[in-house]
């Protein structure tokens, strides 16, 4: 199933982002944790703090993304000076990756789709696409409806949506407004960026994301 919870060992089988976990951080706190994984990237999607990773310091703020390095023995979140959440992935994925970042998703009064067809109900400006890319989209706040690989599903704060290279994918409905991050993992193919639809013949569209 393409919609998994934060656990080691619920990824689909072919994933190269193998965990997930989405830290809550309330101002004034910390957190610190080992590495799991190969790979490992902090994407922050609210508020600010400070990132050490060993003698290294990162000052984060939303959108931010660190990589941790292979040999980093400690990490430690702190000085967190708003209400932070910051999302963790680790896998196996290649040295050249797609993009990652956070998005906002909500209802529009105007729902359209400038991708390929579909006809399913729609109350989003989003586009229904693929990439030459696995790409998942973790949920922290909010609830609403995806489509992807051909089936529609339920989805809320904790979930992760994963899919697979050359399949299809869409956000058509919004429940309350959803707030997640994107990441994009190893290029394959054609290797190129951004959204691409059939209806254009594969040409790839820059990343689109509706904040």
């Amino acid at each position: 199933m393409p919609v998994f919870k934060s656990s080691h060992g619920l990824a689909p089988f072919w994933c190269e982002m193998e965990y997930f976990e989405i830290l809550r951080l309330r101002v004034g706190t910390a957190h610190a944790f080992a590495r799991t994984g190969r790979k490992e990237r902090l994407i922050v999607g609210q508020g600010a703090c400070t990132l050490r990773v060993d003698r290294e310091m990162h000052q984060l703020c939303e959108g931010s993304a660190v990589d941790l390095p292979d040999e980093a023995k400690s990490v430690r979140v702190s000085n967190v000076m708003t209400k932070s959440v910051l999302i963790r992935v680790s896998g196996h994925w290649g040295d050249e990756t797609g993009s990652c970042g956070v998005f906002t998703l909500f209802s529009s009064p105007h729902p359209s789709n400038s991708g390929d067809p579909t006809n399913y109900p729609r109350n989003t400006e989003f586009d229904n696409h693929y990439h030459d890319f696995d790409e998942y989209w973790i949920i922290f706040a909010g609830r609403g409806e995806v489509v992807t690989e051909g089936r529609r599903y339920e989805v809320r704060a904790g979930d992760c949506v994963a899919t697979g290279k050359g399949h299809h994918h869409d956000f058509p409905w919004v429940s309350e407004t959803v707030r997640g991050v994107w990441f994009e993992t190893t290029l394959q193919g054609a290797r190129r960026l951004g959204h691409l639809w059939e209806h254009t013949h594969g040409i790839a569209r820059p990343e689109m994301r509706r904040i």
